[in-house]
């Protein structure tokens, strides 16, 4: 029986014969030449189908496992992180670029988290969401670590989780300059990723307490 091939980038699929993969698009902004060369891509290796993901990628769905590099060379883009034990994605809305209602910079802030941080080895999978004002459209709620634009600057929280078990995330700080919010963000990680634990960051929050762990990272 076929498994995901995590060095391909592909997710196995229900009739384990396929697989999936997902190309990164930071942010889910994409040009239409990319765009194009995506189902131009998709069309020649005979894909099943193209899926608007909730990580806001588009994964080419059902490809031959013996396509799987050919695929990769044709596309000339990175996967993105959709499986193992890392930062996955890094959800962001359309903030002041595009958005009448944004208070905030989201895209600047969640392209420059993503820049750094995607991809990176964690304990357990780890998901961020910038959003630019309340509405919340990249759901920071439950996310590991979720910011929200408001007219005050970023309000940051942390340990969310849509999980089995899902987790509203606890607010940490409040009217966080962009800068301030990069800082913190550094500080929970690198905290958290050299803590020894196993757990998801809200079942590890949860663990040794939301002050205690306020503590550690300097808030």
């Amino acid at each position: 029986m076929k498994d995901n091939l995590p060095e391909k980038g592909a997710i196995v699929q229900r009739d384990r014969e396929s697989y999936a993969i997902a190309p990164h698009l930071p942010g889910g902004v994409v040009d239409p030449d990319t765009l194009m060369k995506i189902a131009e891509v998709a069309k020649k290796y005979g894909a099943a189908a193209l899926k608007a993901t909730s990580a806001q990628r588009i994964a080419i769905v059902g490809l031959k496992e013996e396509d799987l590099d050919n695929v990769w060379a044709d596309l000339g883009i990175k996967p993105g992180a959709a499986i193992g034990l890392c930062v996955r994605s890094i959800k962001i809305c359309p903030g002041t670029t595009f958005c009448k209602q944004a208070k905030q910079d989201s895209l600047g802030l969640g392209l420059k988290l993503d820049e750094k941080y995607h991809g990176m080895p964690m304990p357990s999978k780890l998901k961020i969401g910038v959003s630019g004002c309340p509405n919340s459209c990249a759901e920071p709620a439950i996310k590991d670590i979720g910011i929200m634009g408001t007219a005050k600057g970023y309000n940051l929280m942390v340990g969310g989780s849509a999980a089995a078990t899902p987790r509203l995330a606890d607010v940490v700080a409040k009217g966080l300059s962009e800068e301030e919010v990069l800082d913190v963000v550094e500080k929970i990680l690198t905290y958290y990723k050299n803590s020894g634990t196993k757990k998801r960051l809200g079942k590890f929050i949860d663990g040794m307490g939301l002050e205690e762990f306020k503590a550690q990272v300097g808030l």
